[in-house]
């Protein structure tokens, strides 16, 4: 079983090299061993989808697979496809003795049919391991499933007293250097970036990654805008609810406080990345606007600590929405 755990481990690690990417497939891990228990392949989900982790785990195991053991972050995929066969199918053919999957798949073409098919195959299925480690590794797939939008992430930059710019707007740069390529790896990990008009019209940012080797991982720049006009290659929402029609399973928000506060006012926002530098603005521009609390109460048990790090010099730490079920 500890053996279980820490491969089933690496193999949701290994769907995270997927992430906003796959859409609208999930990101998903997979690791095979021989019937010897040695490593004889691993894959994830490839941009645009295809192939499926399944696919590139087996394919690099090949004649090894027969007798070993499956890891899959999801339930393997029950449903053929014009883009290929589905994954229990290819499971079943690899002559794989056993199969741990770590999460159901939600999706009804599949849901619980991957599972039984490997079963009536004779296969060895253990399911349920590291559920909570592979709903978060793939929370933007079944974000979608549940929701019908994409996950939303909200970042904000902020010196300690909680502003974001000087009275007249300047805000380059509150963080360091280090927060700032972190920020540009969360972007690298989502399909969609969003700010609102105002921060468009006030500092035009270019909203790309760049880092070295990550440049081609630029999410599609959006805009919050009541009049649905977006500059050329952007996409526009009229109002928060509307991402639900964005093409992406992950969507970062980055500025500014009324867009910041329209989105957490209609509780869109389901992951908080709060850097804070380490400096004091004092009267300066809030990082947030009126979101519609009358109440404290109503203020507390809403998010959870998640992550934190040090960032030098600067402090990133990261919250989660929580919601009921």
């Amino acid at each position: 079983m500890a053996g279980d755990t820490v491969l089933l481990s690496a193999t949701i690690a290994l769907s995270a090299r997927g992430r906003g990417r796959t859409a609208p497939n999930p990101n998903v891990g997979c690791i095979v061993l021989d019937a010897a228990g040695r490593v004889a392949g691993r894959g994830w989900t490839q941009p645009g989808g295809r192939p499926h982790a399944e696919a590139m785990a087996l394919a690099q195991a090949g004649d090894r697979a027969r007798g070993g053991t499956a890891y899959v972050s999801l339930e393997p995929c029950a449903h053929d496809s014009v883009r290929g066969p589905c994954c229990a199918s290819l499971l079943v053919g690899s002559g794989v003795a056993r199969v741990v999957v770590a999460l159901t798949d939600p999706d009804p073409r599949t849901n619980g049919e991957g599972v039984a098919r490997l079963r009536a195959a004779g296969i060895a299925v253990t399911v349920g391991m590291l559920e909570a480690q592979a709903r978060a590794a793939m929370a933007g797939f079944l974000t979608r499933q549940r929701s019908r939008r994409p996950f939303v992430t909200l970042k904000l930059a902020t010196s300690l007293d909680g502003c974001i710019a000087l009275p007249d707007g300047s805000s380059q740069w509150i963080t360091g250097e280090a927060a700032r390529a972190h920020a540009h790896v969360e972007r690298a990990r989502h399909e969609l970036i969003l700010i609102g008009r105002g921060t468009l019209a006030h500092d035009r940012p270019r909203l790309d990654v760049r880092l070295p080797g990550l440049a081609d991982r630029s999410p599609v720049r959006c805009v919050l805008s009541r009049s649905g006009a977006a500059p050329e290659g952007w996409l526009a929402v009229e109002r928060p609810s509307d991402i639900a029609s964005l093409p992406g399973d992950h969507l970062l928000i980055e500025g500014g406080a009324q867009t910041a506060a329209a989105f957490l006012t209609e509780d869109l926002v389901d992951r908080l990345l709060l850097y804070r530098a380490p400096i004091l603005i004092g009267r300066g521009m809030a990082s947030l606007a009126d979101i519609g609390l009358i109440d404290l109460a109503d203020a507390h048990e809403r998010w959870r600590l998640t992550d934190e790090r040090t960032l030098a010099p600067d402090r990133l730490e990261v919250y989660e929405r929580m919601r009921a079920g």
